[in-house]
């Protein structure tokens, strides 16, 4: 039976528009904890970490390079902190968000002393760095502060830095990169996989060689998956959309050989903004891609 532990980061510090620090309770309000328990797991939900609102943070300046970065880098600590405690205890950790940049958090807590993979599922890439950012928006940094680039408050949450190595890395769904993070990631040593390649090799091809690439030498692999990942007319309630996304069921696909492959170590779903979505259709995506990735089968 399979142990899996909820964990809600209501965080919406690093993103560029309000709304995703809901994404935790429409995600539980689509019956994700009773959804799961349904497949045998056990369950338990610790409720949410503790999340400063913005209304009570001074503003950051014009063009700053990282925005909100003190609060940001407390919350991530505070989620890799509750992660680890949930990892030795032989469980899954699965975090909802909240935006992109809690995965500093939830990853460096899953990786925490051993050698782990990562799936990122994103329409973005994730690897700016203050000197790359148009924004300074810290969600589009979460990925080059795990493999090491980026501020030592982000890139070193636990102690370890890279938490991950960039040739652990699998990039995949991704359709929209800032100049500055193309070629960052061009030399980084992260596998790339964007919609040309799943358009062109089709989901199971592209699937099965990320989970080959994120599995040699390693414990396991954290998948997480941004819904924005997915076409906006799919996933209409998302932080970040971007037209061209991955479809419904090369999702499902998607995590089903996440699950097949038995390496699953950890779980993100994030960016799920409730403003935006339509009848909570975007949170009950999330819950049933998370089933998938946890084994749950048409047949």
């Amino acid at each position: 039976m399979r142990n899996v532990v909820i964990i809600g980061a209501p965080l919406d510090l690093g993103a560029g528009r309000r709304g995703v620090d809901m994404g935790p309770s429409a995600i539980r309000y689509a019956g994700l904890r009773e959804r799961i328990a349904e497949l045998g797991c056990q369950v338990r939900d610790l409720g949410n970490i503790s999340v400063p609102l913005m209304e009570q943070i001074e503003p950051p300046a014009p063009h700053e390079p990282l925005r909100y970065l003190q609060p940001i880098a407390a919350v991530v600590r505070d989620l890799a902190e509750r992660v680890r405690d949930v990892v030795v205890t032989g469980a899954l950790p699965l975090v909802l968000g909240g935006d992109h940049s809690l995965s500093i958090g939830s990853v460096a807590g899953v990786a925490h002393n051993r050698r782990i993979g990562v799936i990122w599922l994103d329409a973005h890439g994730d690897y700016n760095t203050p000197e790359t950012t148009p924004s300074g928006n810290i969600h589009g940094m979460g990925l080059a502060a795990l493999t090491g680039r980026g501020h030592p408050m982000l890139t070193g949450v636990l102690g370890q830095t890279p938490a991950v190595r960039p040739g652990d890395v699998a990039l995949v769904g991704v359709r929209s990169l800032d100049d500055g993070e193309r070629e960052l990631l061009r030399t980084s040593g992260v596998h790339v996989f964007t919609m040309h390649d799943i358009d062109r090799r089709g989901m199971a091809s592209v699937m099965e060689e990320a989970i080959l690439h994120v599995s040699v030498n390693t414990v396991g692999f954290h998948l997480s998956f941004d819904l924005d990942a997915l076409d906006p007319n799919e996933a209409p309630g998302v932080g970040t959309p971007a037209l061209g996304g991955i479809t419904y069921r090369e999702a499902h696909l998607a995590m089903e050989l996440v699950a097949a492959s038995g390496r699953l170590i950890g779980l993100d779903l994030v960016e799920v903004n409730p403003i935006f979505d339509q009848r909570n259709a975007t949170a009950l995506l999330a819950v049933e891609f998370a089933l998938s990735a946890l084994g749950k089968r048409i047949y």
